[in-house]
């Protein structure tokens, strides 16, 4: 038992030893303040292999798993299409026992985006009235992509006038609607094609009350004085 012990002391020490002759454990220290700072790093895609990409950061292997690579979906297809890439990524995993590294490009891609849409919601004023694609149905309404690339709500009840069942009675994915921004919460938007509708039917109103107005006008004399009780 004790030889044992001795042989597994000395392991560690040559384990050691050998870390210390290749910068090994300095790699590896390095790498768990990447993880837990956060910090995003450039690196250069070298390969693709199943399930992903490989890069190296700190002269580590790392792999980048196809799931964080992009905002969308990456078929294994189209792997060999990053090769050559350089990424901005950050540190998700490290096992130095294990000898792995696990980078994601998705998290920098997500934070980017979200940077832009709150950028573009911040011009966007309500009473805003524009044109946008309907992106998707879902039972309680539709989400709208802006002329400007943001997104928006529009909510069952604001669809039309009339009563309906589902979005999809009105509309359809791909379809071009005009909206209206009635509300802006938190990052989100609100759209109303309801509104818009009301607007018409209201210019509608005030065309048929000075028509009427212009018509009294030409009317005779006599029937002004009839209303005017004489």
């Amino acid at each position: 038992m004790a030889e044992e012990t001795m042989k597994d002391f000395m392991d560690e020490i040559d384990k050691s030893l050998a870390k210390g002759k290749d910068g090994d454990g300095f790699i590896w220290d390095k790498l768990h303040a990447l993880l837990d700072s956060g910090e995003y790093v450039d690196v250069e895609v070298t390969e693709a292999v199943k399930g992903g990409v490989v890069a190296f950061l700190e002269e580590k292997r790392g792999f980048i798993p196809a799931s964080k690579l992009s905002l969308s979906y990456i078929d294994e297809e189209k792997l060999p299409e990053f090769v050559g890439k350089t990424l901005k990524v950050k540190v998700i995993t490290v096992d130095e026992e294990d000898d792995k590294l696990v980078l994601s490009a998705k998290d920098y891609l997500k934070e980017e985006a979200e940077k832009k849409k709150a950028e573009a919601i911040a011009k966007v004023q309500v009473g805003l009235v524009t044109e946008g694609v309907v992106e998707s149905i879902q039972n309680y309404g539709a989400f709208v992509k802006l002329e400007n690339g943001t997104s928006g709500l529009l909510h069952i009840s604001q669809i039309s006038n009339q009563r309906i069942a589902h979005p999809s009675a009105v509309l359809k994915v791909g379809q071009t609607v005009k909206v209206k921004v009635t509300a802006i919460k938190d990052g989100k938007l609100s759209l109303s094609m309801k509104a818009l509708e009301e607007i018409g039917a209201e210019e509608v109103t005030e065309e048929k009350i000075e028509f009427e107005s212009e018509g009294e006008a030409t009317t005779s004399l006599a029937d002004l004085l009839k209303k005017a009780g004489f």
